[in-house]
C-alpha cells in the first residue's frame, strides 16, 4: 500500500501550541485521530459492529518541521500492515499550502475481546473493507 488512502486538514488551535507558539509534541496524536477516524467513516467501519474494540498498542512519532498557531494540516493516511490481531496505521502532516512536510507517525492498533480483554483475530469483513482500498 504505496499511495495514502484518505486525508484530513485540520488547523492548528491556539491550545494546540506551547509557550514558543509552535504544536506541542503530544498535540499531533488527536490530529491522527482524526485522520483515522475519517478514513474508517469513509469506509463505512467508523461504528464496527464486532465484539471486540481496537485499542493502541505503539505510537512512533517523528518530527521534521514546527507547525505554527494557525497552520493549516493536511494528515494523510494509509494501512501499513494488518496482521491477524493488529492492524497498523501509516501518517503524514503536511503544511497546506506549500506541503511542508511536518511530521509521520506510525500506530499499531490491537483488536481485543471487549469481554475478555484479549487480542483476538480482525474479524473478515474488517479485513476485507480495508484490503479492497
Amino acid at each position: 500500500m504505496s499511495e495514502y488512502a484518505f486525508s484530513a486538514r485540520t488547523r492548528v488551535g491556539f491550545s494546540d501550541t506551547d509557550a514558543q507558539g509552535i504544536v506541542y509534541y503530544g498535540r499531533y496524536n488527536p490530529y491522527f485521530d482524526l485522520a483515522r477516524v475519517e478514513y474508517l467513516r469513509s469506509l463505512g467501519l467508523l461504528r464496527y459492529d464486532g465484539a471486540g474494540e481496537f485499542v493502541m498498542r505503539a505510537n512512533d512519532v517523528e518530527y521534521f518541521a514546527p507547525a505554527m498557531f494557525d497552520d493549516e494540516l493536511e494528515i494523510h493516511v494509509r494501512v501499513g500492515k494488518i496482521g491477524r490481531t493488529s492492524i497498523t496505521y501509516e501518517f503524514a502532516a503536511h503544511r497546506v499550502p506549500d506541503g511542508t512536510l511536518m511530521v509521520t507517525a506510525h500506530q499499531t492498533l490491537v483488536y481485543v475481546d471487549l469481554a475478555e480483554r484479549v487480542a483476538v483475530p480482525i474479524p473478515d469483513d474488517f479485513r476485507e473493507r480495508i484490503d479492497a482500498v
